[in-house]
């Protein structure tokens, strides 16, 4: 009996051992699971990253950090969109001041400043890392990044002037060829006689031609011709200490834009031109391929897109580019820069997402790939980026640029002449470099 009572308490004694022993091991187990959740948590890169998008551009780049983000779950980036008005103004700030984001979207005009200023950092290390391949990129694109020989910018896309035009206008005139281009002779004559035929055909109260008398565009409009021009396109001297494009082929090509108002073939006082052709108001618009994205999705419009038309000597057009650049920042660790330059080459192999904004991809495989080749309209402009003339490499170039604006609009105003507007912009930005 008493054998049968110590050989129960043993079994007892045995089964609480073991119900303590799977106690311990499932707590041990949570423990270990709530420690390698804690630990994946930890070593997720948050990556601050400021864009001055607006419109369906950020609606697209916002498409694509979210979609890098399901696919890298060791990186996360976080957008912070602004306004383009004070973007670059904040942006200067926050790096003086040591809270710089960890990338940062920089257009090729305001690249100098930042190189010149050590705002941001030198990417030939950094990019050779995580096998990022610079001869993948577009050349005219790549070698707007390049400083001293070394890259300071992934360049995202290129994105210039493209001449749209309704369909429905050319074909009444009898000014769209079989394959529904427009029939444009390759010279300025050639190309007013187009919008005088447009104008004579046009319904009343329809732009020949739409462009706004204030603004940038009239400035890049007159930049594509000049730079056209055999002996155009000089804006500084070699010393960069004084401005030379008051001289015989800027007066050309300025005398031509200034001639497309005066005889109204750009009618007055247009304000909002993008608009204008978005509801069908305007025959033809020369604007940035941005606009390709917004005009799909115009219902009632039926358009088509071309490279800028060649008037003078040879394929020249304005342009500017979007460039990814991580802004020198204190306590900016080696895995932050590994992952801001992982995001980044991650955009440009990507660069089809981005095409459907209108831009021109910077990678050359991606501009031959199907995905972007089976986007509307983005292949007929395509080539575009081969000759894109870039604004020339200055500190302030776009406080310059806003010189050539306000004087370039009293042109269009008639309250001066070409001569006039020339003269007046030089001797302003002289002012402007010797502060």
């Amino acid at each position: 009996m008493m054998t049968k009572v110590k050989r129960s308490m043993l079994l007892a004694l045995i089964g609480l051992i073991l119900a303590a022993m799977v106690s311990c091991s499932s707590a041990e187990d949570k423990n270990n699971v709530a420690q390698t959740e804690q630990e994946k948590k930890q070593t997720v890169v948050r990556l601050e990253y400021w864009t001055p998008f607006s419109g369906g551009d950020n609606q697209f780049m916002t498409e694509m950090v979210d979609r890098f983000n399901a696919e890298n779950p060791g990186i996360k980036v976080v957008q912070v969109n602004s306004r383009l008005d004070d973007y670059y103004s904040r942006l200067r700030t926050a790096i003086m001041s040591g809270s710089a984001p960890d990338l940062a979207i920089l257009h090729q005009t305001s690249l100098p400043q930042f190189v010149q200023n050590g705002y941001i950092e030198q990417l030939s290390e950094s990019a050779k890392q995580i096998g990022l391949d610079w001869t993948g990129f577009n050349k005219n694109i790549l070698e707007s990044t390049v400083y001293d020989g070394q890259p300071y910018a992934v360049p995202l896309d290129t994105h210039a002037l493209v001449l749209y035009y309704n369909k429905t206008y050319l074909r009444e005139a009898g000014l769209l060829d079989e394959r529904s281009k427009p029939i444009i002779a390759k010279s300025t004559d050639g190309f007013t006689a187009f919008l005088q035929k447009l104008k004579t055909s046009i319904p009343p109260g329809v732009a020949p031609m739409a462009q706004p008398s204030t603004r940038i565009d009239s400035v890049w409009l007159w930049w594509s011709l000049y730079n056209q021009l055999q002996g155009g396109g000089a804006f500084y001297n070699e010393e960069v200490n004084n401005a030379v494009f008051n001289n015989p082929q800027a007066l050309q090509a300025l005398t031509y834009v200034d001639g497309l108002y005066k005889a109204k073939l750009i009618p007055p006082d247009i304000n909002d031109s993008f608009k204008l052709f978005y509801d069908g108001d305007a025959a033809v618009l020369i604007t940035g391929m941005w606009g390709t994205g917004a005009f799909e999705k115009a219902d009632s419009l039926d358009f088509g897109v071309i490279p800028m038309p060649v008037l003078y000597d040879h394929p020249a057009v304005w342009g500017d580019s979007h460039t990814l650049a991580i802004p020198k920042k204190h306590g900016m660790t080696d895995e932050k820069k590994r992952a801001a330059l992982i995001f980044a080459k991650w955009c440009v192999e990507h660069g089809a997402m981005w095409a459907e904004a209108g831009h021109v991809p910077s990678v050359t495989k991606v501009v031959a790939s199907e995905p972007f080749n089976s986007l509307n309209y983005r292949s007929d402009y395509a080539a575009t980026a081969n000759y894109v003339a870039y604004w020339p490499r200055h500190v302030r170039q776009w406080s310059i640029v806003e010189i050539l604006i306000q004087e370039f609009e009293k042109m269009n105003y008639s309250q001066q002449t070409p001569e006039q507007t020339l003269e007046a912009a030089v001797k302003r930005v002289n002012i402007e470099l010797r502060k």
